[in-house]
């Protein structure tokens, strides 16, 4: 089951996770939520040393803890 935030709203989203290379050849991981669940990439979890929070206009970030 995918990890899902539902905000002040009311709206469920759910985290999803991407692996993206970059022009340099780095291979960096985006975090994002969307509002359906998808095949690819869904997390059950957040990931360790991050935590959820609901920006001005109820869109969920994933920010770093501390």
């Amino acid at each position: 089951m995918a990890f899902s935030f539902t905000n002040s709203k009311g709206r469920t989203y759910f985290l999803h996770k991407k692996d993206t290379t970059l022009k340099n050849g780095r291979t960096q991981t985006i975090y994002f939520f969307a509002k359906d669940v998808r095949d690819d990439g869904s997390l059950d979890a957040v990931p360790a040393g991050y935590q959820v929070s609901e920006s001005r206009n109820g869109l969920p970030v994933l920010k770093k803890a501390g």
